[in-house]
């Protein structure tokens, strides 16, 4: 035996031995006792349900019967079964009856709509609009009322006052022009 190995609990022994007898060399130290802890909880969890049934069925004392029911219990409602191999094969026999849609791009791998992608625009800026002061009011009537031809006229400004706050949106990633 090796040197550590005489110190070992029994448990892990058994269990460094069950790893070897799969094939396993190569394993952490701790991996052993995680494997203890998980059989003492298991062993907790079915020895407590035992005693549950044992109870109810008013023994006296656990008995082999109360063990076999509570592993039972604890693998029917722990594990599931895979569907029987029939069923499966009829679910894909259903399945691939119906043919796969056409592909209707070119060339390429087909890409969904941007609208549905990343780098779509996600988010909206409230841009608000700034009061105008007294002065800056006189200095436009001032504009309007000098009329000079060289000017441009004011049907064409934007920058005219409004009621809702403009909304502008722009997209997250960098598009490419063609």
């Amino acid at each position: 035996m090796a040197e550590g190995e005489e110190e070992l609990p029994r448990d892990a022994k058994i269990v460094k031995s069950l790893l070897k007898s799969m094939g396993v060399d190569d394993y952490e130290p701790r991996v052993i006792n995680q494997f203890l802890e998980l059989w003492y909880r298991y062993v907790v969890d079915v020895l407590t349900d035992a005693q549950v049934y044992s109870e109810h069925a008013s023994k006296p004392a656990i008995d082999c019967d109360d063990i076999k029911l509570a592993i039972q219990s604890k693998v029917n409602f722990s594990f599931s079964q895979p569907p029987a191999r029939e069923v499966l094969l009829e679910l894909a026999r259903n399945r691939n009856k119906i043919p796969l849609p056409k592909s209707i791009t070119g060339l390429g791998i087909p890409l969904p709509p941007e609208r549905d992608t990343l780098i779509c625009p996600n988010y909206q800026l409230a841009i608000p609009k700034k009061k105008r002061t007294a002065q800056a009011m006189e200095e436009t009537e001032e504009d309007e009322e000098g009329g000079d031809p060289s000017q441009p006229s004011q049907e064409g400004r934007t920058d005219l006052p409004q009621h809702a706050p403009q909304r502008v949106s722009f997209p997250i990633g960098a598009k490419r022009l063609r």
